[in-house]
């Protein structure tokens, strides 16, 4: 027995070792003999004891949401800095030292960085100070599109450049919002991640209320000036208020009764803390001091502009400079109004498609093999199992939203509310399916189909990178929407470092159109309401509220524009009041 257990050993490493001189054979004869798979190259860790030394670096967003998250970084003890706003010569530096044929978000983001540290270079720090001092920190992700190459193109244009060992963090959107970085120097604790979920959600909600209440500022130049002091209130609180800590602020009779019991004095911190970031005193009286600072600004809501809806890339539709050709101040002096996307909508998109995923893959998550058709305890099991994670999914979508719309009202309830995700997904799936991923998937088809069917905004503009794909994958689709839609006036723009005349050419004709529409809406309103302009105005300035930016107009079903919509209501209150005056003789000479 023991002589055929050795026989078959020698033979099974004969047959081995054959195998392993054919592969080689055939790999020199391939060429391939020399070649050596890639390893991701180690990169030094961002630990803790560097945190009162080490700088992190960010940017890429508008300016409010980078002001809030830094109060955010440096309110949990980090030495944080916003890189300056990306220009052209950012974008130039990023294709010299980056790789051919990358997003311009990535030049953008990667020159800049690149810049801001030879500006320190040439400060007098040495390069092993920067790389010893410094940590970037970013979004990174994994799909179809480029998107998934950033992180790897942004330490190749750091290696030319002469800062082959600066550290870049990752944030990585396939986390979603648990995401950590898995250094111990950047840590997720609760204050950090619930800081981070209010500086979001404010960022999201003042930048959509300026871009609402400035185009119709009665005074050029207020919204700005009362928007940086509001903002710089809010960045102060999140950097300066006092965390919340259990065994220090609960009542004393709560933590003698659980402080021996770690899992439920764990427990209620984390509950107390969640209370205290969302529902806290300091917290809320610093939304309503915020809301009073806007509501101070005069607004005159009868000059008729169209509204234009941004849609497309995240970067392209949310950076305020040289990479989206400063689109957003280019339509407001055209006299438009601009309705921007909140990166909220973002979040609850990735929740949303985790969730499709997951259902998607049901069975093949299952257990193997799968339980027969009568085997229906086991089969009860794996659905009670699925339908469990699938609440956990419902439940963060329905919390996210929650939270965002909450912070919306504590600011005054001006702000657009978001759009269901399961209305964007029924919308786009007649022309584009829910599960093709990359970019916003969906979305940008979704959004289309909802703003304009809705009478939300007379034009969309979809920003998007030179030659990005899933964006041209979209825009390829919407010239389907856009026959069975003939209303929808939708054009898409392609951003790069050049090209900003020609695009904002395009943008002037097709806003053209949309002003002709706007202008249409209003004068159709206006008649139908049988008062002149002049009357409207002169009942406005008799009535101060109505000059009010967070003063409340009802939204009419089938009417786009601002104006008109104002128009509207004070019209319906010049007929309440009318009808008022007109009953009082009756009823006096009744009583009589």
């Amino acid at each position: 027995m023991q002589d055929t257990l050795v026989n078959i050993t020698g033979t099974t490493d004969t047959i081995r070792r054959k195998l392993m001189e054919e592969k080689a054979r055939l790999r020199r004869e391939a060429g391939l003999a020399s070649q050596q798979h890639f390893r991701r190259p180690l990169e030094r860790s961002f630990l803790a004891h560097e945190r009162d030394k080490v700088t992190i670096l960010f940017g890429g967003l508008t300016w409010k949401h980078e002001a809030l998250i830094k109060a955010v970084f440096q309110g949990n003890g980090y030495r944080c800095e916003n890189l300056p706003l990306a220009s052209v010569a950012d974008f130039q530096a990023g294709k010299e030292y980056g790789n051919n044929g990358q997003c311009n978000p990535t030049y953008f983001t990667v020159g800049n960085l690149v810049r801001y540290l030879q500006k320190l270079e040439s400060q007098g720090l040495s390069r092993q100070e920067i790389v010893d001092n410094y940590v970037f920190f970013t979004a990174g992700s994994c799909g179809p599109c480029r998107f998934g190459m950033y992180e790897a193109e942004y330490r190749y244009a750091l290696q030319n450049a002469g800062f082959g060992d600066f550290r870049v963090l990752l944030f990585q959107q396939t986390d979603g919002i648990k995401a950590a970085s898995g250094e111990p120097g950047l840590k997720f604790s609760v204050n950090f991640g619930l800081g981070m979920l209010n500086a979001l959600n404010l960022g999201d909600v003042t930048n959509d209320m300026i871009f609402q209440i400035r185009p119709y500022e009665a005074n050029p130049g207020e919204a700005d000036r009362v928007f940086e002091q509001a903002v710089g209130e809010l960045c102060r609180t999140l950097r300066e208020r006092k965390p919340f800590e259990f065994m220090e602020d609960a009542p004393e009779w709560l933590t003698r009764q659980v402080g021996k019991n770690k899992i439920a004095k764990n427990t209620l911190s984390v509950l107390c803390k969640i209370y205290d970031h969302i529902y806290g005193k300091e917290f809320v009286g610093a939304l309503e001091a915020c809301r009073d600072r806007i509501n101070k600004i005069d607004v005159d809501r009868t000059k008729v502009k169209p509204i234009v809806k941004i849609t497309g890339e995240f970067w392209a539709q949310t950076t305020e400079g040289d990479g989206n050709f400063h689109i957003f101040r280019f339509l407001e002096r055209e006299g438009a109004q601009v309705m921007v996307e909140p990166i909220a909508t973002w979040v609850a998109y990735m929740l949303h498609v985790a969730g499709l995923g997951l259902a998607q893959r049901k069975d093949v998550d299952g257990p193997y093999p799968h339980p027969g058709r009568w085997e229906l305890k086991k089969r009860l099991m794996n659905e009670l199992k699925f339908r469990k994670k699938m609440m956990a999914f419902d439940i963060g979508e329905a919390m996210w939203s929650y939270f965002y719309h909450r912070t919306i009202d504590k600011l005054g309830g001006m702000t657009h509310r978001l759009v269901p995700q399961q209305e964007l997904v029924r919308l786009a799936h007649p022309f584009y399916h829910q599960l093709a991923r990359g970019g916003e998937g969906y979305m940008e088809v979704g959004k289309n189909v909802y703003y304009t069917v809705n009478h939300l905004c007379h034009m969309v503009l979809a920003l998007k990178p030179f030659g990005c794909m899933p964006s041209s994958q979209s825009d390829g689709v919407q010239s389907a929407v856009i026959n069975r839609f003939k209303e929808m006036i939708f054009l898409p723009i392609e951003t790069s470092g050049e090209g900003e005349v020609n695009a904002h050419s395009r943008v002037q004709m097709a806003l053209g159109e949309a002003k002709a529409k706007a202008r249409a809406e209003f004068e159709a309103v206006l008649k139908s309401t049988g008062k002149s302009l002049e009357d409207i105005r002169a009942f406005v300035d008799d009535h101060p509220e109505l000059k009010r930016p967070l003063y409340h107009v009802p939204h009419r079903p089938g009417i786009a524009g601002t104006a008109a919509q104002f128009v509207l209501h004070v019209s319906d209150r010049m007929d309440k009041r009318n009808r008022f005056w007109r009953k009082s003789p009756v009823a006096t000479t009744a009583a009589a």
